[in-house]
């Protein structure tokens, strides 16, 4: 069965289980083993974590990308995000896009689960009459080895 093949451009970065790897050229790779990655626009750093649905996102992140000992705290910080989210919305349709989101965590489908939350930045932008991040954020203190991983992905 023939692997995932992506097409990344000069300066693209890509989380692979954990690591950092920047492309110098335009590359054409092909995944052929199970793999935890994001690439590109899909990566969140922690100052675009400005929002609860976008925090929720960022620890759902580190779960997915980070490495062994931080993935727990990133589905830890997730889980209490996600409660807080769901006791201060009036959207059913949220709530119940969360509970799948934790869902599909819980069973080590990251991927998946930050799927289902873009879907609630969507919902939240939407709400909130924003197009963009602000520029300052709080983000769960998930793990620093992380967090600066992520942020030289975008530098």
């Amino acid at each position: 069965m023939p692997g995932l093949v992506l097409e990344l451009r000069p300066g693209e970065a890509m989380i692979i289980n954990g690591a950092l790897v920047r492309f110098r050229t335009r590359s054409r790779i092909e995944l052929v083993a199970k793999a935890r990655f994001m690439f590109g626009k899909q990566i969140m750093t922690p100052e675009q974590a400005d929002t609860p649905a976008r925090r929720i996102y960022f620890a759902l992140q580190t779960a997915y990308v980070g490495e062994e000992e931080e993935r727990h705290d990133g589905l830890i910080a997730a889980h209490e995000l996600i409660v807080a989210f769901k006791a201060a919305t009036t959207s059913a349709l949220a709530r119940e896009i969360l509970d799948r989101a934790e869902a599909a965590a819980a069973a080590d489908n990251c991927y998946l689960a930050l799927k289902l939350t873009r879907r609630i930045i969507n919902h939240e932008d939407t709400v909130l009459g924003r197009s963009a991040p602000a520029q300052e954020a709080f983000v769960p203190s998930v793990s620093s080895r992380t967090s600066e991983r992520i942020s030289e992905a975008h530098a």
